[in-house]
Protein backbone atom coordinates (compact mmCIF):
# COMPACT_ATOMS: atom_id res chain seq x y z
CA UNK A 1 0.00 0.00 0.00
CA UNK A 2 1.62 3.39 -1.53
CA UNK A 3 1.28 6.85 -0.56
CA UNK A 4 -0.13 8.45 -3.60
CA UNK A 5 -0.77 11.83 -2.67
CA UNK A 6 -0.68 14.07 0.76
CA UNK A 7 -3.37 16.50 0.82
CA UNK A 8 -4.48 19.28 3.45
CA UNK A 9 -7.27 21.51 3.78
CA UNK A 10 -7.71 25.30 3.97
CA UNK A 11 -11.04 26.70 5.72
CA UNK A 12 -14.02 27.05 3.07
CA UNK A 13 -17.22 28.81 3.60
CA UNK A 14 -20.07 26.91 2.80
CA UNK A 15 -24.12 27.25 2.35
CA UNK A 16 -26.00 25.09 3.75
CA UNK A 17 -29.93 25.46 4.67
CA UNK A 18 -29.64 29.35 4.05
CA UNK A 19 -26.96 30.09 6.69
CA UNK A 20 -22.99 29.99 6.16
CA UNK A 21 -20.40 27.05 7.86
CA UNK A 22 -16.57 26.61 7.36
CA UNK A 23 -15.89 23.22 6.52
CA UNK A 24 -11.95 21.52 6.25
CA UNK A 25 -13.36 18.76 3.58
CA UNK A 26 -11.82 20.35 0.76
CA UNK A 27 -8.66 18.90 0.64
CA UNK A 28 -6.14 19.27 -2.09
CA UNK A 29 -2.80 17.37 -2.48
CA UNK A 30 0.41 19.50 -1.41
CA UNK A 31 4.07 19.50 -2.62
CA UNK A 32 6.18 17.69 0.20
CA UNK A 33 5.20 15.70 3.52
CA UNK A 34 2.60 16.15 6.16
CA UNK A 35 2.91 15.12 9.90
CA UNK A 36 0.71 13.32 11.56
CA UNK A 37 0.27 14.40 15.08
CA UNK A 38 -1.69 12.92 18.09
CA UNK A 39 -4.70 14.41 17.83
CA UNK A 40 -4.59 15.93 13.96
CA UNK A 41 -2.86 16.77 10.54
CA UNK A 42 0.17 19.74 11.18
CA UNK A 43 -1.56 22.37 9.22
CA UNK A 44 -4.82 20.56 8.54
CA UNK A 45 -8.38 22.24 8.76
CA UNK A 46 -10.41 21.04 11.37
CA UNK A 47 -13.35 22.78 12.19
CA UNK A 48 -16.13 20.50 13.39
CA UNK A 49 -13.67 18.71 16.44
CA UNK A 50 -17.00 16.68 17.73
CA UNK A 51 -16.68 14.68 14.84
CA UNK A 52 -13.32 15.23 13.44
CA UNK A 53 -9.52 14.55 14.71
CA UNK A 54 -9.11 13.64 17.96
CA UNK A 55 -6.94 10.84 18.98
CA UNK A 56 -9.31 7.94 17.15
CA UNK A 57 -9.76 10.59 14.05
CA UNK A 58 -6.17 11.56 13.81
CA UNK A 59 -5.64 10.91 10.16
CA UNK A 60 -8.00 10.00 7.77
CA UNK A 61 -6.97 7.43 5.18
CA UNK A 62 -8.42 6.57 1.66
CA UNK A 63 -7.76 4.06 -1.45
CA UNK A 64 -7.24 5.47 -4.83
CA UNK A 65 -8.45 1.99 -6.53
CA UNK A 66 -12.06 3.60 -5.33
CA UNK A 67 -11.65 6.88 -7.62
CA UNK A 68 -12.58 5.47 -11.24
CA UNK A 69 -15.68 4.05 -9.44
CA UNK A 70 -16.74 7.55 -8.39
CA UNK A 71 -15.52 9.44 -11.42
CA UNK A 72 -18.05 7.34 -13.70
CA UNK A 73 -20.63 8.28 -11.21
CA UNK A 74 -19.89 11.61 -11.08
CA UNK A 75 -18.06 12.99 -14.59
CA UNK A 76 -18.35 16.61 -14.18
CA UNK A 77 -16.78 17.38 -10.66
CA UNK A 78 -13.72 19.06 -10.67
CA UNK A 79 -11.58 15.52 -9.66
CA UNK A 80 -8.00 15.58 -7.59
CA UNK A 81 -7.03 13.56 -5.11
CA UNK A 82 -8.07 14.22 -1.52
CA UNK A 83 -12.14 14.57 -3.01
CA UNK A 84 -13.33 12.76 -0.05
CA UNK A 85 -11.61 14.87 2.61
CA UNK A 86 -8.61 12.25 3.32
CA UNK A 87 -5.42 13.58 4.25
CA UNK A 88 -3.91 10.33 2.62
CA UNK A 89 -4.53 9.15 -0.73
CA UNK A 90 -3.04 5.24 -0.60
CA UNK A 91 -3.52 2.26 -3.47
CA UNK A 92 -4.44 -1.28 -2.68
CA UNK A 93 -5.97 -0.03 0.40
CA UNK A 94 -8.72 -2.92 1.22
CA UNK A 95 -11.16 -2.53 4.37
CA UNK A 96 -12.34 -6.28 3.93
CA UNK A 97 -8.35 -6.97 4.99
CA UNK A 98 -7.98 -4.41 7.14
CA UNK A 99 -8.45 -5.17 10.68
CA UNK A 100 -9.49 -3.06 13.31
CA UNK A 101 -6.73 -2.46 15.89
CA UNK A 102 -3.81 -3.01 13.00
CA UNK A 103 -0.74 -1.18 13.57
CA UNK A 104 1.26 -0.06 10.79
CA UNK A 105 4.65 1.61 9.68
CA UNK A 106 3.61 4.87 7.57
CA UNK A 107 6.30 7.05 6.62
CA UNK A 108 8.06 7.73 10.02
CA UNK A 109 4.79 7.69 11.95
CA UNK A 110 3.79 4.58 13.48
CA UNK A 111 -0.61 4.25 13.35
CA UNK A 112 -3.26 2.13 14.57
CA UNK A 113 -6.52 1.38 12.69
CA UNK A 114 -9.23 2.71 14.55
CA UNK A 115 -12.77 2.59 12.78
CA UNK A 116 -13.90 3.48 8.93
CA UNK A 117 -15.06 7.12 7.77
CA UNK A 118 -19.16 7.70 8.51
CA UNK A 119 -20.26 10.11 5.55
CA UNK A 120 -21.91 13.34 6.87
CA UNK A 121 -23.82 16.23 4.96
CA UNK A 122 -20.21 17.59 4.10
CA UNK A 123 -19.21 14.91 1.67
CA UNK A 124 -22.58 15.60 0.14
CA UNK A 125 -21.81 19.80 -0.64
CA UNK A 126 -18.63 18.94 -1.63
CA UNK A 127 -20.16 15.92 -4.14
CA UNK A 128 -23.15 18.29 -4.99
CA UNK A 129 -25.62 15.61 -4.38
CA UNK A 130 -26.59 14.38 -1.23
CA UNK A 131 -27.25 11.06 -2.80
CA UNK A 132 -23.68 10.23 -2.35
CA UNK A 133 -24.02 9.64 0.77
CA UNK A 134 -26.66 6.47 0.56
CA UNK A 135 -24.16 5.59 -2.01
CA UNK A 136 -21.27 6.20 -0.25
CA UNK A 137 -22.49 3.84 2.47
CA UNK A 138 -23.72 1.23 0.20
CA UNK A 139 -20.19 0.51 -1.64
CA UNK A 140 -18.28 -0.29 1.56
CA UNK A 141 -15.40 1.04 0.65
CA UNK A 142 -14.90 3.88 3.47
CA UNK A 143 -11.53 4.16 3.89
CA UNK A 144 -10.01 4.25 7.83
CA UNK A 145 -8.91 6.47 10.56
CA UNK A 146 -5.95 6.35 12.48
CA UNK A 147 -4.70 6.57 15.73
CA UNK A 148 -0.96 8.13 16.27
CA UNK A 149 0.96 5.87 17.99
CA UNK A 150 4.13 7.79 17.30
CA UNK A 151 4.73 11.14 15.59
CA UNK A 152 5.95 11.15 12.24
CA UNK A 153 6.28 12.69 8.74
CA UNK A 154 4.48 10.76 5.77
CA UNK A 155 5.48 11.75 2.00
CA UNK A 156 4.55 10.40 -1.32
CA UNK A 157 6.05 6.98 -2.08
CA UNK A 158 6.09 5.99 1.61
CA UNK A 159 4.62 2.75 2.39
CA UNK A 160 1.71 1.46 4.66
CA UNK A 161 3.65 -1.66 6.33
CA UNK A 162 1.87 -3.78 8.69
CA UNK A 163 3.69 -4.03 11.83
CA UNK A 164 1.39 -5.72 13.97
CA UNK A 165 -2.01 -7.61 13.14
CA UNK A 166 -4.27 -7.37 15.76
CA UNK A 167 -5.37 -10.82 17.14
CA UNK A 168 -9.25 -9.46 16.90
CA UNK A 169 -10.68 -10.44 13.59
CA UNK A 170 -12.54 -7.65 12.96
CA UNK A 171 -12.03 -5.53 9.98
CA UNK A 172 -12.68 -2.21 8.68
CA UNK A 173 -15.56 -3.75 6.39
CA UNK A 174 -17.43 -5.96 8.99
CA UNK A 175 -17.50 -2.97 11.20
CA UNK A 176 -18.81 -0.61 8.64
CA UNK A 177 -21.24 -3.45 7.91
CA UNK A 178 -22.50 -3.85 11.38
CA UNK A 179 -22.66 0.58 12.15
CA UNK A 180 -25.63 0.00 9.11
CA UNK A 181 -27.68 -3.11 9.81
CA UNK A 182 -31.18 -3.14 11.03
CA UNK A 183 -30.60 -6.23 12.38
CA UNK A 184 -27.26 -6.05 14.13
CA UNK A 185 -25.21 -9.52 13.79
CA UNK A 186 -24.80 -10.65 17.24
CA UNK A 187 -21.08 -12.35 16.82
CA UNK A 188 -20.11 -9.18 15.13
CA UNK A 189 -21.28 -6.74 18.19
CA UNK A 190 -19.38 -9.14 20.74
CA UNK A 191 -16.39 -8.93 18.27
CA UNK A 192 -16.84 -5.34 18.25
CA UNK A 193 -16.89 -4.94 22.14
CA UNK A 194 -13.89 -6.89 22.24
CA UNK A 195 -11.71 -4.81 20.21
CA UNK A 196 -10.41 -2.44 22.55
CA UNK A 197 -8.96 -0.50 19.43
CA UNK A 198 -11.86 0.75 18.97
CA UNK A 199 -13.25 4.05 20.87
CA UNK A 200 -14.97 3.09 23.96
CA UNK A 201 -17.99 5.30 23.10
CA UNK A 202 -18.66 3.23 20.04
CA UNK A 203 -18.15 -0.04 21.72
CA UNK A 204 -20.88 1.45 24.40
CA UNK A 205 -23.42 2.11 21.64
CA UNK A 206 -22.97 -1.28 20.28
CA UNK A 207 -23.78 -3.10 23.97
CA UNK A 208 -27.49 -2.17 23.95
CA UNK A 209 -27.92 -4.78 20.89
CA UNK A 210 -26.50 -7.67 22.68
Amino acid sequence: MKVISTNIGNPTAIKWNGRTIKTGIYKYPIEGSIVLQKEEVENDTIIDRKNHGGIYKACYLFSTDNYDFWKDKYPNLDWDWGMFGENLSINSLDESQIRIGDIYKLGSALVQVTQPREPCFKLGIRFKNQEVLKQFIEHEKPGVYVKVLKEGSVSCGDFLELKEQSTNTLTVKQFYQLLYMRKKDSDLVKLAISNKALPLYKREYLEKFL
